[in-house]
């Protein structure tokens, strides 16, 4: 006869810690672990928010994730925000994309105009004055610009970039 402590089937909290065979869930275990570190170091880059061109969507000093697959299988598209690479591999702006390749991008009273049309873009929320001539994107250029645009459009860093300085698409 067995006694409490003794059962023939493990209790169930044991089965959710450990599991029926524990050597198959130290394996278990290891090959998460492994996957997340693979993930975090290749897959998922974070990145800090400094400053208020992203304003009101992403906040000051706030830590988010890049997706370096966002774009293996497909291109980057108008509205997604990405993080854009400069000169060395630990300082990158977070942008959001508003011209694709071969478009006409222009500013005119604080409105983004695509290809003479004026672009609708609900993330902008504060006023805007900004004016700005009309630049033609090469066939593998972007053009990225910060949601805040109350900002004087001299404080603001925009503009085109080629394809190849998108390092990947934010999360969340």
């Amino acid at each position: 006869m067995l006694t409490n402590t003794e059962t023939a089937e493990p209790t169930w909290l044991r089965i959710v810690l450990i599991g029926r065979n524990p050597k198959r869930t130290f394996v278990r275990l290891v090959c998460v672990a492994v996957t997340l570190v693979l993930m975090a170091k290749f897959v998922l880059l974070p990145i800090r928010v400094e400053g208020g061109s992203m304003l009101p969507t992403y906040k000051d000093n706030r830590i988010n994730f890049i997706n370096r697959l966002a774009y293996v299988r497909s291109q980057p598209k108008r509205g997604d925000v990405v993080g854009i690479r400069l000169a060395g591999p630990h300082l990158m702006y977070m942008k959001r994309i508003i011209g694709l390749p071969g478009e006409e991008v222009a500013f005119h009273n604080g409105h983004a105009v695509i290809n003479g049309e004026v672009l609708d873009e609900p993330y902008v929320k504060f006023p805007c004055d900004w004016e700005r001539a009309p630049v033609k994107l090469a066939p593998d250029e972007y053009f990225f610009v910060g949601d805040n645009r109350s900002m004087a459009q001299l404080d603001h860093t925009f503009g085109k970039g080629a394809r190849e300085r998108i390092v990947g698409k934010i999360l969340l």
